[in-house]
């Protein structure tokens, strides 16, 4: 992370955790951050090899005309080799230059697996043309290979994800299927592990998470919160007002919710705390908005790209969509601090301690490498991975006018070798969710799940059977969004529960949209919300009432999700210029309703009936019909009326 400049530190609390608070508590609930640790020669080499992948990926994505599965099984070989260097088997075993002899098998084993079939693949496109033809050879390749890869899951992923995988496994076993196909299918086809989510992890977004990199060791963040500042920082409650602002604008580019949370609330979190906030408050503020920065366009983390991919449409088409949902999550959270400011009677920042606009506006240099990567993919005439790659290059180019940050040899390595660490949980992620959806195509257990479904909503006939439907797949997706990374996590529920969506008629975008958005709130709704927990190691507040708080200020991402899948015209679909005034409007209304409702204060505290009633108003006002609206306003525009004038009668009492 670059150096943050003097106008963001300026008298910043002293009660606030370290970087060492932070690192303390992501070992104890994140898998990722559970990390060896390298010195000397050994963190030389180590570095060497993951500077190595990612040049290699760039490479390999922009030149190589190699078989897919020669690229793709040379890939997972460099994934597990980095991986077993990275995580240990517990954190017992997290020691200074460490690693047990098993490991070393393990990782030797792994990506022997990998590196056999991409060395013998002319024979076996020629020998293993089915099932059939599986030798004891090939099936001891086989299954040390996806063992290994489980393994690794464990280690930094996590439990949910190989749970999932483990039990569909079973489930596959007990429907007869023999251990030879089941392996053929996984391991020597394009329908398991080398499947789509680790096809799109290789060609798209490894280049995207070392582009990220690349961006981190610029000073983009501290320039996206210096301009916070400028805009927002005098207001009333001004820095957590600074956090959703900055928070915004640098997680749609970092792809990590728990990246961005440490990256931009290390400043951000100690002036909350400064100004009034208390410490469970400040630290959800920054976990919602990071998290809430995947979901913002043009960048969203480069899931906009990736569902460009998934659902064969254009990069524009997938932007455009995602502006209005995202636009009421960030005024929902904007409206939650602002109410939470007057409720404790917070100010804002001294215009003098303030960066000034004119300071900044010498800087705007810093975001070429964003447009030129929008400009290049919105005009289809380059690739995705080519797009990025022209970006890292401006990336280090713009920066070489940066007196403040200049990148260095050093900075350019620390970024390759971060790019290369970051694939890793995604890749193994990513071949997880391979395997599962190999598993689910193999037994037909799509159809099932469908049919399941469509029964379980029937039953209940007193609510839209697409509700009941929604709300399972919600419940599926924060499980498997549990601890996962963006970009991974998307690739599985695109894989798992976008097709159920669809099958039920729910449209093909809107379904995307609906798995991506709850995948990405499991990092903010307890037990496992790891955004929340890092917001809570620096804000030094309890981690649990965190990730309640969070969830509580991030209340737009769990309502509008399903206000798009009944009623596609919030994402622009099948509608008019007008009606989308009316949407837009109306949405934006709506959630005021229901951010007041959840903070409980407008004028003054409003009581639990009045805030029952200007949720359902908010929900209301929400959904894009017209009727619906009005009912919403009525009763919305009653309670606003009554808290405004009874806290003048009272105020005047007072006096």
């Amino acid at each position: 992370m670059s150096s943050t400049p003097k106008e963001t530190t300026k008298n910043i609390d002293a009660d606030t955790g370290s970087a060492e608070d932070v690192e303390k508590i992501m070992r104890k609930y994140d898998r990722e951050s559970n990390t060896r640790i390298w010195e000397g020669k050994p963190a030389v080499l180590v570095k060497l090899i993951m500077v190595i992948f990612s040049v290699y990926c760039i490479c390999s994505t922009l030149f190589s005309v190699a078989a897919l599965e020669k690229r793709l099984t040379v890939f997972l070989a460099l994934i597990i080799v980095m991986g077993y260097l990275t995580y240990p088997a517990s954190k017992h075993h997290v020691r200074v230059n460490y690693i047990p002899w098993y490991d070393y098998v393990l990782m030797i084993l792994g990506a022997g697996t990998f590196l056999y079939y991409c060395l013998n693949y002319d024979i076996l496109v020629k020998t293993l043309t089915s099932a059939s033809k599986m030798t004891p050879m090939f099936t001891v390749v086989g299954i040390i290979g996806i063992l290994c890869l489980m393994e690794l899951c464990r280690r930094c992923v996590g439990i949910p994800i190989l749970c999932v995988a483990g039990v569909i496994l079973i489930y596959t076993f007990t429907t007869g299927i023999s251990v030879e196909r089941l392996l053929y299918t996984l391991f020597y086809t394009t329908g398991g592990v080398l499947s789509t989510p680790i096809q799109v992890c290789a060609k798209y977004i490894v280049v995207f998470i070392i582009f990220g990199a690349f961006l981190e060791r610029t000073g983009i963040a501290a320039f996206f919160i210096n301009l916070a500042n400028s805009l927002v920082g005098s207001f009333s409650g001004g820095p957590a007002k600074v956090a959703v602002i900055s928070s915004a604008m640098c997680g749609m580019v970092s792809g990590s919710s728990v990246g961005n949370t440490v990256t931009t609330g290390s400043v951000t979190i100690p002036m909350m705390k400064k100004t009034g906030y208390k410490p469970e408050f400040a630290g959800a503020v920054e976990a919602a908005a990071s998290t809430g920065g995947q979901i913002m366009p043009p960048i969203m983390g480069a899931a906009a790209f990736l569902m460009a991919e998934y659902m064969n449409e254009t990069y524009a088409f997938v932007a455009v969509r995602a502006i209005l949902p995202a636009v009421l999550y960030f005024t929902g959270i904007f409206i939650a601090v602002h109410l939470e400011a007057k409720k404790l009677g917070l100010k804002g920042i001294n215009r003098a301690d303030l960066p000034r606009m004119r300071s900044l506006v010498k800087r705007l240099y810093l975001l070429l490498p964003l447009v030129i990567l929008v400009a290049l993919v919105t005009s289809g005439l380059r690739s995705m991975q080519f797009s990025a790659s022209v970006a890292i290059l401006a990336t280090i180019v713009v920066s070489l006018f940066d007196k403040e940050d200049r990148i260095s040899i050093k900075k350019i390595l620390d970024a390759l070798e971060a790019g290369g660490k970051g694939t890793i949980t995604v890749a193994v992620a990513c071949s997880m969710a391979g395997i599962i959806a190999g598993c689910i195509t193999a037994t037909g257990l799509a159809s099932k799940l469908i049919s399941t479904v469509v029964s379980i909503s029937s039953q209940v006939t007193f609510i839209n059977p697409t509700v009941i439907a929604l709300f399972l797949t919600m419940i599926c997706c924060i499980i498997l969004g549990m601890g996962v990374p963006t970009t991974a996590n998307y690739c599985i529920m695109a894989s798992t529960c976008a097709p159920i969506l669809i099958t039920i008629g729910v449209p093909k975008i809107a379904a995307h949209f609906f798995v991506f958005y709850f995948g990405i709130v499991a990092d903010i709704t307890p037990p496992v919300a790891l955004a929340a927990y890092a917001g809570s190691a620096i804000a030094k507040s309890n981690p649990m009432k965190t990730g309640i708080n969070a969830t509580k200020l991030a209340i737009g991402a769990f309502v509008v999700p399903y206000i798009f899948c009944l009623n596609p015209a919030m994402l622009f679909i099948d509608t008019t210029p007008l009606a989308v005034v009316q949407i837009v409007i109306s949405s934006l209304i709506g959630i005021f309703g229901v951010a007041a409702s959840m903070n409980g204060f407008l004028f003054k505290k409003i009581s639990w009936p009045l805030r029952i009633v200007i949720c359902i108003a908010g929900l209301l006002m929400m959904d894009p019909r017209p009727i619906t609206d009005i009912i919403g306003l009525v009763f919305l525009g009653g309670v606003v009326a009554w808290q405004y004038f009874s806290s003048k009668n009272a105020a005047v009492q007072t006096a």
